[in-house]
């Protein structure tokens, strides 16, 4: 560890004098020798090399061997930065990253303003940068499950080591709705926070082929490419709108190629995977394909438990067991719609003032959302409730007028309003020929007391189960 007695240049050559010890006499004198030590603050420590190339090298074969050198002799702390004397835009590598690894790039060896010739709508000047990150899409508002877990797991090792791992571009694709959005800002925010001298900049393809147009009318396009080829981290969002516009595929083609070749990070989404878009460039698509490409699919009933609880949990809502398992099972389509059907659920029973129940949850499910249901029958919804209730089917449908079998039929008249299509009449015909006020009568009895009596409201959805099993 550096000490009072040490400056940062002695401690150099302490370290040259291991790493010397640790390679051939060739080795030291072409890719250690040169390297000079310029600053330390006490937790980076800037060197400066010949170029670019050095860095390269010893990134690809040194690392191992440099690392631990460095965190012994200057703390385990230390971040290594390259100081390249060639006046360049800032083009960030990182490398291996452990909890102890050395975080390293390049840099100018001065302080040279870099200004942005063309300032895009929207965005600020080069040394200011917005992001255009949402601050609630994190990885950790993000709930991982098998559907997602491929693409939430390189998103994390693509904000570890933007620009130096395999996935790159990074290419998540899926319906709307299932979380690609939330993945390629939480890989945003995640490099902000653990890389911040890296520029991070995230757009939606329309806004970018906006930009483009713009830039067109102007006559300012090698500006507005200049200004994209300096982010070190592009997120493109929804690049299937790039369908079709050979003048935004060629910018893009450029900046693509740029920040490949300069170790920069690309992240895509897409509701397609790349063998399924049309009208884009050969040269593009086999670009996109380069690194990895990642689907998301519709929640699996485990993911779904673990978005409800954690969505109800935001809304400071008390929502049983019963009621999230209700949910996974009847809620057919993606993400967004399980966040709206639970927000809907919440605002209503606060509106209303009425518990949050699976009868309130049906009821707003089938307004919301698409819901899983085979097709059932009046007559199989009577056969379950008779056979439930422990009564004859000759006696439920003959002439008696017990409360035991009136209310019976009132269950199978409201359990047929809410699964089956059949009109009231239908209904009422066929069950004990009522008429339709009747029917509805019946269902206003039942709702009623599903909301007053636990073990009545119980008997109903133990038969739900059984009619939907």
């Amino acid at each position: 560890m550096l000490n009072n007695a040490q400056t940062y240049s002695d401690m150099w050559q302490i370290c040259l004098d291991h790493i010397k010890a640790r390679t051939s006499a060739e080795e030291f004198e072409k890719w250690f020798r040169p390297i000079v030590p310029i600053a330390f603050d006490g937790t980076k420590l800037r060197l400066r090399v010949p170029n670019e190339s050095y860095v390269n090298q010893i990134e690809k074969n040194y690392l191992s061997l440099l690392r631990p050198i460095i965190l012994q002799c200057y703390g385990q702390q230390t971040q290594l930065h390259y100081a390249v004397p060639r006046a360049t835009a800032t083009t960030s590598v990182t490398a291996s990253s452990d909890s102890t690894g050395v975080a390293t790039h390049f840099t100018t060896p001065t302080d040279t303003k870099i200004k942005n010739p063309f300032v895009i709508p929207g965005i600020p000047r080069r040394l200011n940068i917005d992001p255009q990150l949402s601050a609630g899409l994190t990885f950790d508002s993000f709930i991982e499950g098998e559907c997602n877990r491929l693409a939430r797991s390189a998103g994390m090792s693509v904000a570890v080591s933007p620009g130096n791992n395999p996935f790159n571009p990074l290419y998540i694709y899926g319906d709307s709705g299932l979380g690609k959005t939330h993945i390629a800002q939480a890989i945003g925010h995640e490099v902000r926070q653990r890389h911040p001298e890296l520029y991070v900049l995230y757009v939606s393809m329309n806004k970018f082929q906006a930009q483009f147009q713009t830039a067109y009318k102007n006559g300012e396009i090698p500006d507005f490419i200049h200004f994209y080829q300096m982010i070190d981290v592009l997120i493109i969002d929804d690049i299937q709108e790039l369908t079709g516009k050979p003048g935004t595929q060629n910018a893009f083609f450029n900046i693509f190629n740029h920040l490949q070749l300069s170790g920069k990070q690309l992240i895509l989404t897409s509701d397609k995977p790349p063998v399924e878009l049309k009208d884009i460039e050969q040269r593009l698509l086999t670009r996109f394909k380069w690194g990895l490409s990642a689907q998301l699919q519709t929640p699996d009933r485990e993911t779904k438990l673990k978005i409800i609880r954690a969505k109800a949990e935001k809304l400071g809502a008390q929502i049983t067991e019963e009621v999230v398992a209700y949910l996974a099972d009847n809620i057919s389509a993606n993400v967004r719609e399980i966040e709206g059907a639970l927000s809907s659920l919440v605002a209503n029973a606060s509106f209303l003032g009425r518990k949050i129940t699976t009868s309130l949850a049906r009821e707003i499910l089938k307004v919301y959302v698409k819901l899983y249901q085979k097709e059932i029958t009046i007559e199989q919804i009577i056969k379950v409730v008779c056979e439930h209730l422990n009564i004859d089917t000759d006696r439920f449908n003959s002439s008696e007028r017990t409360r035991e079998i009136a209310q019976a039929r009132q269950i199978a008249m409201y359990l047929s309003k809410q699964h089956t299509r059949a009109p009231l009449t239908a209904i009422g015909a066929a069950i004990g020929g009522r008429n339709h006020a009747t029917v509805l009568h019946s269902c206003k009895a039942v709702s009623n007391l599903i909301e007053t009596d636990k073990q009545f409201r119980r008997t109903v959805e133990e038969i739900e189960k059984k009619i939907k099993a």
